[in-house]
C-alpha cells in the first residue's frame, strides 16, 4: 500500500513540478535558469525584471510573485532560458553582472541558479528509515535533483542501506558530554562538502542554538502532528487513547525553538476508531515521508522564501 500510494503521489507531483524538459532547447535556447528575488515592496519591480530578461533575449517560461503587505516585502521567482542562437547571446555570468543596477535600484536580495545543477544535500538520521528510504528512492528515479554528500547518524542501524546506495555514511554517536564537539565535526563535513541543505530525516537529537543559527534557512526537519497535540513518549499511543480523528506531519526549517520553525509543508490524514496505535504509526510515517520529500523538492527548486517566521512558497 505504501509504495502504491507514494508512486501515485510522485507521478502527480512530477506532472506539476520538478525539473522539466526544455521545450525551446532545440530552437536555440539554453537550459533553464532560475532567478529568485526579495526586496521592499514597490511598483515597477515585475516590469523591471521581465523587461531586463526580454532585453537580453531571454524566454520566461514561468514566473510567480507575491507582495506581503504585512511585512512590506516583495518576492519573485522566474524561470527562464537564454537565446543562444543570437550573435549577441549573453552568458548567465554576464546576465548576473548586468542585473546589479536593477538590484541596487530596488534594494534586492537576489540569486541566479542553474536549474539542472544538483543541490548538495546532507541527510541526518537515527534509527527510523522511512524518510531516508524515500529520499534515496526519489533521487534514484531522478524526481529530486540533488547530490547526497553524506548521511550522518548517531546510530549504525541504517549504515547498510546507505552504503548499498554508494553514499558516504558517517557515524557520529552523540552524548551530553561530546555534543558540542560532534556538532563542530558536523559543520566541518558540511563545509568540506559544500553542502547547501541539511535534511533531518527523523534525526532524534536536538540541535544546539549555535548550530541552528549556522544552518538558518538551510536545514529542514520533520515531525508528527496531531489534533490535539501530544508531546513526549509514545505520541501515537496517546493519540489512540484520546480518539484523535486527524493526524499528520509538518516539515519546517530548523530553529532553536523545537519544532516551531517556519513551516514549509504539512500533510494531514483522517483516521477513526478502527486505527490501532500501530495503524496510527504507519499512517503517520506515510505523512512524514510525503511532507518531508515535498518540502525538500520545494527547497531545491528554489520555491521557498523566508518571510520573518513564515514562508512564501511558489508551487
Amino acid at each position: 500500500m505504501y509504495s502504491y500510494i507514494n508512486n501515485i503521489f510522485y507521478l502527480k507531483q512530477k506532472e506539476g513540478g520538478g525539473v522539466q524538459d526544455n521545450t525551446l532547447a532545440d530552437n536555440g535556447y539554453s537550459d533553464n535558469y532560475i532567478v529568485t528575488i526579495s526586496c521592499p515592496a514597490s511598483s515597477g519591480i515585475i516590469a523591471a525584471v521581465s523587461g531586463f530578461l526580454a532585453s537580453h533575449d531571454c524566454n520566461i517560461n514561468e514566473m510567480a510573485q507575491f507582495d506581503d503587505e504585512e511585512i512590506g516585502c516583495f518576492f519573485l521567482r522566474a524561470r527562464f532560458q537564454i537565446r543562444t542562437s543570437s550573435d549577441a547571446a549573453i552568458s548567465i555570468e554576464g546576465l548576473q553582472q548586468e542585473f546589479v543596477g536593477i538590484a541596487e535600484d530596488f534594494e534586492m536580495k537576489y540569486a541566479f541558479h542553474d536549474e539542472h545543477k544538483p543541490m548538495k544535500v546532507l541527510i541526518m538520521v537515527s534509527r527510523f528509515d522511512h524518510c531516508l528510504a524515500d529520499l534515496l528512492y526519489q533521487k534514484s528515479k531522478q524526481n529530486l535533483n540533488l547530490e547526497i554528500t553524506a548521511v550522518v547518524s548517531n546510530h549504525l542501524d541504517l549504515r547498510p542501506m546507505v552504503e548499498r546506495a554508494g553514499i558516504r555514511f558517517v557515524y557520529k554517536p552523540v552524548t551530553r558530554e561530546n555534543k558540542a564537539r560532534m556538532e563542530e565535526e558536523l559543520m566541518e563535513i558540511i563545509e568540506e562538502t559544500d553542502t547547501e541543505l541539511v535534511v533531518l530525516a527523523r534525526y532524534m537529537q536536538i540541535l544546539t542554538d549555535n548550530l541552528c543559527q549556522k544552518l538558518k534557512g538551510r536545514a529542514i526537519n520533520i515531525h508528527h502532528s496531531f489534533l490535539p497535540g501530544f508531546k513526549g513518549a509514545k505520541p501515537y499511543h496517546q493519540a489512540y487513547k484520546r480518539g484523535v480523528k486527524l493526524i499528520g506531519a509538518t516539515a519546517h526549517y530548523v530553529t532553536s525553538d523545537l519544532d516551531e520553525g517556519p513551516i514549509i509543508e504539512q500533510e494531514v490524514q483522517r483516521v477513526d476508531h478502527t486505527f490501532s496505535p500501530k495503524d496510527l504509526s504507519v499512517a503517520g510515517r506515510l505523512s512524514e515521508t510525503i511532507a518531508l520529500t515535498r518540502a525538500v523538492r520545494y527547497h531545491i527548486e528554489r520555491r521557498v522564501f523566508l518571510a520573518d517566521d513564515k514562508t512564501v512558497i511558489f508551487k
